[in-house]
């Protein structure tokens, strides 16, 4: 059977969030993540759906690039409790300050509850011209 989101966020986990004494909590991420298991490492995954059409908008293309991360991890037998780190490359840094609220119900729909380590890198241009967004993850998928 499976598990929801929030769920899934809150089953034993396979990583440790890494957060050093003394140190402020960061909001949506963590500072760093441990795990053991095997290595899984996505391409620059961008928000387009399996016939390679994007949706609309910043946001629509978020939560599709973030669902395509989920079903590549789940390929190698993983699940988002096992996303270790995301790498964001986005267009425009304020385009995206500007929709983290919006952005934040989409993130929790696909994510649940669990953040991992977040970059965020502004770049001037993606291969895909409709892409607005593009994500890299890591994943440690625990051995059984």
């Amino acid at each position: 059977m499976s598990q929801s989101r929030d769920e899934a966020a809150t089953a034993p986990a396979a990583l440790t969030v890494l957060q050093p004494p003394g140190w402020r909590k960061p909001k949506g991420y963590a500072n760093g993540m441990a795990g053991r298991g095997t290595l899984v490492l996505t391409g620059g995954l961008i928000g387009w759906d399996e016939n390679e059409e994007f949706p609309e908008g910043f946001v629509p293309q978020v939560e599709q690039a973030l669902r395509n991360v989920v079903a590549v991890v789940a390929e190698a037998g993983g699940e988002v409790e096992h996303i270790a780190r995301l790498t964001w490359y986005v267009r425009s840094v304020e385009g995206y300050r500007r929709s983290l609220a919006e952005m934040g119900a989409i993130y929790r729909n696909v994510m649940g509850r669990h953040y991992p380590a977040m970059a965020l890198v502004e770049v001037s241009d993606l291969v895909e011209p409709k892409a607005l967004v593009e994500i890299e993850a890591t994943a440690i998928v625990p051995d059984t």
